[in-house]
């Protein structure tokens, strides 16, 4: 009997979960589009232009909407089986509550993991959906006061970069050495050869050791093995926050607080790439003991407790992640604060829930 219905709960919820996780993102899809849509027609894109960027984009709707569906799925489980009594048969069959709702939790973890499979995803369709809808374009020949990360691991501002001569103003450069000594470069230009890389010319360069001293020089012309990334590179701005993973946020974040900047909302949305994915079991744990609160209602009733929840987790998610850019709190606690708010909710609920 226990097997029979711990599959008759799992395929209830799982189906509805399905249902609404490919529901919710065509939501994100319209109020986007109907924000960009003037936008869209002045870059001459076609429908189907737009409809594949949208697509890109997908992955990234579905992990915000995973905690939503998750909700969602498990509020009209509960909430049926309540009010078809289906709840007070098991009891009366000698199944508790908890026993009952106990088929959500490996469900609930494997929907968890598939996303947190799936957010690894999202920095590169994210970047496809910007390529296709032409969010970042780049005209003319140079490009002014702009930073550049390469690929092993420095930071390069520039004042002013010109393609058609390979030639740059006013250049700063951040590094380690193989020492680990931390090294600032300043010239007042540089020139680029193709093999060769930047040559920097009047400048100096300042070198802080290990132990903390630290040691400058001034030089007239200075080159350096790992620059080397061509003006043709540079010229095409950077990858917005959302198309950077997990490790790409983090090297931002050190390259902006060794640039004497706050790396604080770097790193918030760094934590909420593991906090956003594990709110799906959290919010599964919440939603069970939930929708036994109220006795009576249709559909309805369903639809409004999921409204309002959703709607007070998206709230403390922005509340929190804005508390944490701004420096109020750390990075973890502004991500995870909100997920630790419900699961302490949901635990007190299913302590109260009559078994």
């Amino acid at each position: 009997m226990i097997r029979t219905l711990d599959r008759m709960v799992a395929r209830s919820f799982t189906t509805l979960f399905l249902v609404f996780i490919a529901c919710v993102p065509v939501i994100f899809v319209l109020s986007d589009l109907s924000e960009r849509t003037e936008e869209f027609l002045e870059r001459g894109l076609s429908i189907g232009e737009i409809a594949l960027g949208y697509l890109f984009q997908f992955p990234h709707f579905i992990v915000w909407s995973a905690p939503i569906a998750a909700l969602i799925a498990t509020v009209f489980t509960v909430h049926s089986m309540t009010v078809h009594r289906e709840i007070m048969a098991a009891k009366a069959g000698g199944v508790s509550f908890h026993r009952l709702v106990l088929p959500f939790l490996p469900v609930g973890i494997l929907l968890t993991a598939g996303t947190f499979m799936l957010s690894t995803l999202v920095p590169t369709t994210n970047r496809k959906a910007a390529e296709v809808h032409r969010d970042r374009q780049v005209s003319g020949d140079f490009r002014t006061d702009f930073v550049h990360q390469t690929e092993n691991g420095e930071t390069l501002s520039v004042q002013q970069l010109w393609v058609s001569n390979r030639s740059a103003d006013v250049i700063a450069v951040e590094g380690r050495g193989d020492d680990g000594a931390l090294q600032h470069v300043w010239a007042r230009a540089g020139d680029y050869s193709r093999g060769q890389g930047w040559t920097l010319r009047e400048g100096w360069l300042r070198v802080i050791h290990p132990e903390g001293t630290e040691t400058s020089y001034s030089f007239e012309r200075y080159w350096r093995s790992g620059l080397d990334v061509p003006p043709e590179e540079m010229l095409d701005e950077p990858p917005e926050d959302e198309e950077l993973g997990y490790l790409a946020l983090g090297k931002r974040a050190n390259a902006l607080e060794r640039s004497g900047g706050n790396p604080d909302k770097l790193l918030v949305k760094r934590a909420q790439k593991l906090s956003i994915p594990a709110a799906t079991l959290i919010i599964v744990l919440f939603g069970a003991p939930l929708a036994t609160t109220v006795k009576k209602g249709g559909p309805s009733v369903g639809v409004g407790l999921s409204l309002s929840s959703t709607i007070l987790y998206m709230m403390l998610l922005r509340l929190f992640q804005a508390i944490g850019a701004s420096g109020g709190m750390s990075p973890f606690w502004a991500a995870w604060t909100p997920n630790f708010f419900f699961l302490a909710v949901g635990i007190i609920l299913l302590w109260r829930v009559r078994t």
